[in-house]
């Protein structure tokens, strides 16, 4: 188990002291294949909406820092081993927060809800935008629903080309060598 509002309170500050805003912090199962658990950290740079490698390396090491300080001075965050996971929210983000749900409408989305409305909990469709704390969503089944935040289990972008044009890389250095590379052993 992990206190997962005091780790957000700790990585926070430490994520805005490089100019970074969180999107989310969550445990769950490690994909190292140890049965292990992950604390996941996802942050993004608010000019681009991404992190570099080199970004993620940067938060990683002040996070470790500051648990391992609360740690040190007799705090339990999270019980147990843990790996520490840090990345960008990616193409197919997580909408986590309210200005998640206005940034990204227009965009296909799924959302899962807490609990049903109109006999609907798991939606998929155009996502609509949010109004104060009610987010809209034109689900293909449904038709034009709206819920409250708070309704929100779990909720990401779908993956579709026109999310791919909206969202550019910001690094595509190496991209030449991994084609090169395929090209090579397809000549082979």
């Amino acid at each position: 188990m992990a206190d997962l509002a005091r780790l957000t309170a700790l990585i926070e500050p430490e994520a805005k002291a490089l100019g970074f805003e969180l999107v989310r912090v969550k445990m769950m199962p490690s994909e190292a294949g140890d049965g292990g658990q992950a604390l996941q950290i996802m942050a993004e740079d608010p000019a681009t909406g991404q992190l570099l490698i080199e970004q993620c390396a940067e938060l990683s090491r002040k996070v470790s820092d500051v648990i391992d300080a609360a740690e040190e001075s007799g705090e339990v965050l999270i019980e147990g081993a843990y790996h520490l996971e840090v990345s960008s929210p990616g193409i197919d983000r997580p909408l986590t927060r309210p200005k998640d749900f206005a940034d990204w409408a227009g965009h296909e989305a799924k959302v899962s809800l807490v609990e049903k409305i109109d006999g609907h909990r798991n939606m998929r469709g155009i996502l609509l935008g949010i109004d104060g704390e009610t987010v809209t969503i034109a689900d293909n089944r449904a038709g034009e629903v709206s819920f409250a935040l708070e309704q929100i289990h779990s909720a990401k972008l779908v993956l579709t080309d026109k999310l791919i044009a909206a969202t550019q890389p910001l690094d595509a250095d190496g991209a030449e060598e991994v084609l090169e590379d395929k090209e090579e052993k397809a000549d082979d």
